[in-house]
């Protein structure tokens, strides 16, 4: 069976304004494996997955493998509810949930909090975090003191995709480099199709900007770079040849990959291992499928970001000792062998995933090479992760429309980091 890991959308969790109360077992927070009352389960979990078929059977490993018995409550399937939730949980000292899972908007909001444990010294020790992507766990789950936070669940690509059909038809073999890029725009666009698709919406085009500085050698928290400005010249050139539609500025993921199927788009950006190109038939290697990004700085440098949901442990949890030897299962082969089978998430940890993904997957060989030849991060991201994000995409949509200019989006995004560094 091909797996498919659990794409995690930008907007996943949305940055909450008033927090709502959070009661333990009521609501959409339901208890799970457990009878709930204290002393029955040495910890208790928060998690997004107990919907999931296969969760009872991950469960059972967990506890068979360490002993522990669980106590789960399901985390909210509404994003908002969900982070209002968990953010009153950590703020508030609530001791009653020990480990939580957080994906990276969280993460970037909560990191610096003074709510989670430091891993450094039990769980995350050096033998061990070395075999995670280090530029993710710099970025995204270690703390302004040095603290890791949080346990990887998973690595999710996103990946550089291509229309290999489209490819055939103009005669195109590779898109290693910015010129190899240009050359494939020129040749596809034309007659409704294009060479570059994206989901531009304000909230989701954030992947995509973050992911064109990158390439260029820029950095996302420093506008006054040239390569920052090179980026978004390019991605503007592409619109006003008609390389890629503007009217994409309305599309999120779920526009963006029915497009992607009907041939309109010869490349793209896009989270996970292409579910909806599969239950389309268009999953393949001589059809869709992911390639190697290009090296469009031409010093040999590729860059690609990853994602995550992590386990993290709440520093008001009384029942820490049992909390790090479920962290460190999770961290160990066995807990993540447990969490691709039941899960589909693709192992955080190279040497794992060499181990337990079979040959068969077909995304073991590009993750493989993704892991050993990119530079690979989290997104840049700042606490207040979501306002930061819709600001950045309004402006780029403004100025992909010709609103503002180059210069003038350049100038405004500095002003947005300013702003919410502070």
């Amino acid at each position: 069976m091909k797996k498919k890991i659990v794409s995690v959308l930008l907007t996943a969790t949305m940055a909450a304004g008033l927090l709502a109360g959070c009661g333990g077992n009521s609501g959409d927070a339901q208890a799970k494996g457990g009878s709930g009352k204290k002393g029955d389960y040495d910890l208790t979990l928060y998690s997004i997955n107990t919907t999931d078929p296969d969760f009872d059977e991950w469960q059972k490993n967990v506890e068979d493998a360490t002993g522990l018995k669980l106590n789960v409550i399901a985390a909210p399937t509404d994003s908002d509810t969900r982070q209002q939730k968990i953010t009153t949980i950590l703020s508030t000292g609530d001791s009653s949930v020990d480990i939580i899972e957080i994906n990276d908007e969280m993460s970037a909001s909560f990191k610096n909090s003074g709510w989670l444990e430091g891993l450094n010294d039990t769980v995350m020790t050096e033998d061990i975090r070395s075999e995670f992507p280090q530029g993710y766990l710099e970025d995204m789950i270690t703390d302004q003191d040095g603290n890791i936070v949080g346990v990887p669940g998973y690595s999710g690509y996103l990946a550089f995709w291509v229309n290999q059909e489209i490819m055939d038809e103009v005669g195109i073999t590779s898109i290693d480099t910015k010129e190899d890029f240009m050359k494939y725009m020129e040749a596809v666009s034309k007659d409704g199709r294009y060479g570059y698709g994206g989901s531009w919406e304000k909230t989701y085009v954030f992947n995509e900007v973050a992911q064109f500085v990158n390439m260029f050698g820029g950095d996302y928290f420093d506008w006054t770079n040239p390569a920052n400005k090179e980026a978004i010249q390019f991605l503007h050139d592409m619109v006003q040849n008609g390389q890629t539609p503007i009217d994409q500025i309305a599309d999120k993921y779920e526009q963006m990959n029915p497009k992607a199927n009907d041939g309109k788009y010869g490349s793209w950006f896009m989270w996970g291992l292409g579910t909806d190109y599969e239950k389309a038939d268009m999953l393949g290697q001589d059809k869709i499928h992911m390639a190697m990004v290009p090296d469009f700085s031409g010093k040999g440098e590729r860059a690609i970001f990853t994602d995550s949901w992590s386990y993290v442990l709440n520093k008001a949890s009384k029942n820490k000792e049992a909390a790090e030897k479920f962290l460190k299962y999770m961290a160990e082969e066995g807990g993540m062998e447990a969490s691709y089978k039941a899960f589909d998430r693709y192992p955080a940890r190279a040497d794992v995933a060499a181990k337990v993904v079979p040959d068969t997957d077909p995304a073991k060989e590009m993750y493989s090479r993704y892991a050993e030849e990119c530079n690979v991060q989290g997104r840049p991201m700042l606490p207040q992760t979501m306002e930061f994000i819709t600001d950045m995409g309004t402006i780029y949509q403004s100025c992909m429309k010709d609103e503002i200019t180059v210069d003038d989006f350049c100038k405004k995004a500095q002003e947005l980091v300013d702003k919410y560094s502070k």
